[in-house]
């Protein structure tokens, strides 16, 4: 089994962002909530927010902020 990770990500406006894991399962997270600490403190910024990249596992920030996947993907679970 594949350790978890994102393929798609896309910004949908505010702090949420619709994501696809590579088992297929996808949805739309809203990071609002977990913007605590001094890295996570430029994401407040709506403009900064929405420039994160994909990389080959999980979203991140030119500052070096990031989420892990699993992290992302319990989001996801949780919702339901």
């Amino acid at each position: 089994m594949l350790p978890i990770s994102l393929i798609n990500a896309e910004y949908k406006g505010d702090y949420k962002i619709f994501i696809k894991f590579n088992d297929g399962t996808s949805g739309i997270i809203n990071l609002e909530k977990h913007l605590d600490g001094e890295i996570f403190e430029p994401l407040k910024n709506k403009i900064y927010f929405k420039k994160f990249v994909l990389d080959s596992w999980t979203i991140g920030w030119q500052n070096g902020a990031d989420f892990a996947p699993e992290f992302l993907y319990s989001l996801l679970q949780n919702k339901h």
